[in-house]
């Protein structure tokens, strides 16, 4: 099964004031599922990852009913207020619907770099791993030593990075990201998103400007815990469905030769699989 780990839909009509602003025309639209419908047959996917972009339960609630029905969205990554008192019995009734498989705080868009470390985010993280979620990690560099914590506090949660923590690829700086993710990538249950990298490129969008955050990530993560996803419709800021996809694989190609059939599996599908519980809709 090949799984795009990472995409998005949204209703402008329910963003009014929030991210994407009207500058950014080639994504200032609805997008839902027809859209991305004949973007994943050509590109020979089978499933996708749904993943919040809105900190609202109500957008949450809207993904799942999109999730049960089109039968392509085999999960559905939402959000909680992972401080709120009653976080863990929110947790709980959204896990009550069965494409739920994780959630994610928007840590990149908040003005506390360190939101995650406070201990107020403990309980709806121990909820989060009772009832089998994974953490989405929205993280830029300057988060990744608190994130770091968390994760080192919660091993019983399974953790994945979303869009390589969106390394400076368009300065070509390497540190302190490289440093940082390998401190986190020591952990085991900490895995990576290769997504949203053209995004973080400006225009420095090619194969060549990447792969050095590529051959890094490859290099921390192994083929075990790094997952290939898309974050269409984001991704048409920077390029298109079919091109990232070649893109990527052309990429891992170059940095491993060698790869196995098993290992280019891994990553472009049965990671995602394994880590969000997917099952393949019938």
């Amino acid at each position: 099964m090949r799984v795009d780990a990472h995409q998005h839909f949204w209703c402008l009509a329910d963003r009014q004031g929030q991210w994407p602003p009207a500058e950014l025309a080639a994504i200032h639209r609805d997008f839902l599922p027809a859209d991305l419908e004949p973007l994943r047959q050509h590109a020979g996917i089978d499933g996708t990852v749904l993943v919040q972009s809105l900190p609202s339960e109500n957008d949450t609630r809207w993904l799942l009913d999109l999730a049960d029905q089109h039968r392509f969205v085999w999960g559905v990554v939402g959000w909680v207020d992972l401080k709120a008192p009653d976080a863990p019995e929110r947790i709980a009734a959204l896990a009550t619907r069965s494409k739920l498989k994780g959630l994610r705080p928007m840590l990149q868009d908040l003005r506390d770099d360190g939101w995650i470390a406070d201990a107020a985010v403990d309980a709806g993280a121990r909820a989060m791993a009772q009832h089998g979620l994974v953490f989405d990690a929205l993280v830029l560099t300057r988060h990744l030593e608190a994130l770091h914590g968390f994760a080192a506090r919660h091993r019983e949660l399974r953790i994945v990075i979303d869009h390589g923590a969106k390394p400076p690829i368009a300065t070509g700086e390497l540190e302190p990201w490289r440093s940082r993710m390998a401190a986190l990538a020591a952990l085991p249950h900490v895995s990576c998103k290769v997504s949203g990298l053209l995004t973080e490129a400006g225009p420095r969008r090619s194969a060549q400007a990447l792969r050095p955050y590529v051959q890094a990530l490859w290099d921390l993560f192994g083929p075990r815990r790094l997952l290939w996803g898309s974050d269409w419709p984001v991704l048409r800021l920077a390029g298109d469905y079919q091109a990232w996809l070649e893109m990527s694989q052309a990429l891992f190609a170059t940095i491993d030769p060698a790869m196995s059939d098993a290992d280019r599996a891994d990553l472009f599908g049965a990671n995602a699989m394994r880590l969000y519980g997917l099952r393949a809709a019938l």
